[in-house]
C-alpha cells in the first residue's frame, strides 16, 4: 500500500460486530488530528465491500464476526491485487497462535490484542498506515520462536519470489529484519545510516512483493535465509 499523503489524515475503517466496541475505537482515534474514521462495518462481508468503496488507508479488523470472519475478510481485501489497497490491522480479544499466523498468512500488517492501551492502538494505526507493518517486540518474538522450531513453520502458500533477486547487502538486511532487529540496530551492525537501512528494506519488500516487515520475517524463514537457532 502507499502511505497517505502528509497533508491529509489517515483514513480508517472500523470492523467489529459489537457496536459499543466500534464506538470506543472511534472515540479513541478521532481525537487524533491525523486520523479520520471513514466508516464502520459489523461483519467481514460488509468490510470487504466498504473497503473497496471507501478506500481507507487502514482497516481495523476483528476476527470472530458473523457472515464472514475477519481472517477471511482480510484475505479478500489484501488479495484484491491493488498496490494502493488498505493495510489490515487485526485487533482481537483472543491471544491464539492459530489466529496470529492465519492473520499474517492472509496479509494482515499487524496484530493487536484488545487489552492494549489507547496509545498502543493509535501508534499501531500510524505504523501500518505508513506501510511499515506492526512488528511489536512481543509479536516479533512470537513469530521467530515459532519459526525457529524445526518443522514448526505454519502451513500455507509460500511466496514465489526468490532471494536470488536480492543483492548481498539486501540479503543481509533481510536476515537482520527476520531476527527482529530495528532499523537503528541494523544501521549499527552494518555501520550505515538509518535512512540507508530504510532504503534497503523498501527495496527488499518491493523486489520480493512483500507488504511489510511481518511478511519479510515469514519469507526469510520459509526460504532458509535464517535457520532455526541461527
Amino acid at each position: 500500500m502507499s502511505a497517505p499523503a502528509a497533508d491529509r489524515p489517515i483514513r480508517v475503517l472500523l470492523v467489529d460486530d459489537q457496536h459499543l466496541v466500534r464506538s470506543g475505537f472511534r472515540v479513541i482515534l478521532e481525537v487524533e488530528e491525523d486520523i479520520e474514521v471513514v466508516g464502520e462495518a459489523a461483519d467481514g462481508e460488509r468490510a470487504v465491500s466498504m473497503a473497496a468503496a471507501l478506500r481507507p488507508d487502514v482497516v481495523l479488523m476483528d476476527v470472530e464476526m458473523p457472515v464472514l470472519d475477519g481472517l477471511a475478510a482480510t484475505g479478500r481485501i489484501t488479495g484484491a491485487g491493488d498496490p494502493d489497497g488498505p493495510a489490515v490491522l487485526i485487533l482481537t480479544t483472543f491471544d491464539r497462535d492459530d489466529y496470529l499466523f492465519a492473520a499474517l498468512r492472509a496479509g494482515a500488517s499487524g496484530f493487536l490484542l484488545k487489552n492494549g492501551t489507547p496509545e498502543d492502538l493509535i501508534e499501531a494505526v500510524r505504523v501500518v498506515a505508513r506501510g511499515d507493518g506492526l512488528i511489536a517486540p512481543a509479536l516479533t518474538r512470537r513469530v521467530i520462536s515459532t519459526f525457529a522450531r524445526p518443522g514448526a513453520l505454519p502451513t500455507g502458500p509460500r511466496h514465489e519470489a526468490s532471494t536470488a533477486e536480492l543483492t548481498p547487502r539486501e540479503r543481509e538486511v533481510l536476515a537482520l529484519v527476520a531476527r527482529g532487529s530495528s532499523n537503528a540496530e541494523i544501521a549499527a551492525v552494518l555501520h550505515v545510516g538509518e535512512a540507508t537501512v530504510k532504503t534497503h528494506v523498501s527495496r527488499v519488500l518491493a523486489k520480493l512483493g512483500l507488504r511489510d516487515r511481518v511478511q519479510a520475517v515469514i519469507f526469510a524463514y520459509e526460504h532458509g535465509l535464517v535457520r532455526p537457532g541461527g
